[in-house]
């Protein structure tokens, strides 16, 4: 702890002070080095996760870390949308505002399951909590001060489509499948937000992490020795996959930037399937039906001529 907090100037501490951050599922792996960054550059961090003891330990960790009083938890099951409801409610009743949201909290289940809404679990827990989240919580958003949304995606997208004639795989689940096509919608969402708020100083930013070696895809007794093994020999370490969520979440270098991917804190080109306006607007309109959510606030305004990183044709 000693050597990470010797690494930051007296600037890096500084950095965020006064700034309110959420991060989402940050009671371990990546979220929780995330937090654990946006705490020591002088933020507070509401952490957020499914399990109580876990994430009360981890915001006890980042107060030590921070070496003050700096950061929340609470308790939200993210793939169930009457908790992320509550959770919502909850935050807005305690905090005055946001300024940062990061988007972390997901899975990856080597069989299909269902989630209390009777949805696929991986496009529920992947994408739909994205954007339900971030629909329930953008008034807060629209009050903080230069505020920035973080949508942690990954490569996975590479070589899928949306099937629309059935989203939720049913009678043709395939894990990697599932996957891929929930990071497909992280990126397509990311963009569609960002033309939806080009006229806010709201930013939406994506960004692959790299190969983690995460709790991700463990859940399962018989894939865990083949994931172990995999993530020991190629994966980076949670640290080092928070880098770009943190340089996205406060960096005045990209302060202005929206409707980006990042690699290693540069962006890159996402698929071209990324980039498609109709299946971005049909994801939008789907995704608002799956949630019984109406946003208003947010009408597609992008019709006028749009920045070419935020076309197929960039």
């Amino acid at each position: 702890k000693c050597a990470q907090m010797n690494e930051l100037t007296t600037e890096d501490r500084q950095m965020m002070q006064g700034k309110i951050c959420l991060v989402t599922g940050a009671s371990r792996g990546i979220g929780l080095h995330i937090a654990l960054g946006l705490a020591s550059m002088g933020a507070f961090v509401v952490l957020t996760g499914h399990n109580q003891a876990r994430g009360e330990s981890a915001s006890r960790y980042v107060n030590a870390f921070a070496a003050g009083d700096c950061s929340d938890f609470m308790l939200v099951d993210h793939s169930s949308q009457e908790q992320i409801h509550e959770f919502a409610e909850a935050f807005k009743q305690n905090y005055s505002h946001l300024d940062v949201l990061v988007n972390n909290a997901g899975g990856f289940f080597l069989k299909r399951e269902e989630s209390v809404d009777g949805i696929e679990m991986t496009f529920a827990l992947n994408h739909l909590n994205y954007f339900m989240t971030t629909m329930l919580l953008l008034d807060s958003l629209l009050q903080g001060k230069a505020p920035r949304i973080i949508n942690v995606a990954s490569e996975s997208h590479r070589g899928e489509f949306m099937r629309f004639s059935n989203l939720q795989l049913l009678g043709e689940y395939n894990a990697l499948r599932a996957y891929g096509q929930s990071k497909l919608a992280n990126l397509l969402f990311t963009y569609e937000l960002s033309r939806r708020l080009l006229d806010t100083d709201v930013t939406v930013n994506a960004l692959h992490p790299g190969f983690v070696n995460t709790h991700l895809g463990k859940q399962d007794n018989l894939v865990r020795p083949i994931m172990n093994m995999v993530h020991f020999l190629f994966g980076k370490s949670p640290k080092e996959g928070a880098e770009t969520a943190l340089y996205l979440a406060s960096s005045p270098e990209v302060r202005d930037v929206t409707g980006f991917y990042f690699i290693d804190k540069q962006p890159v080109r996402s698929s071209d399937e990324s980039y498609d306006l109709e299946e971005a607007f049909r994801l939008w309109k789907i995704s608002e039906e799956l949630c019984s959510l109406e946003v208003a606030r947010v009408r597609p305004g992008y019709l006028k001529q749009l920045p070419t990183h935020l076309t197929k044709n960039w």
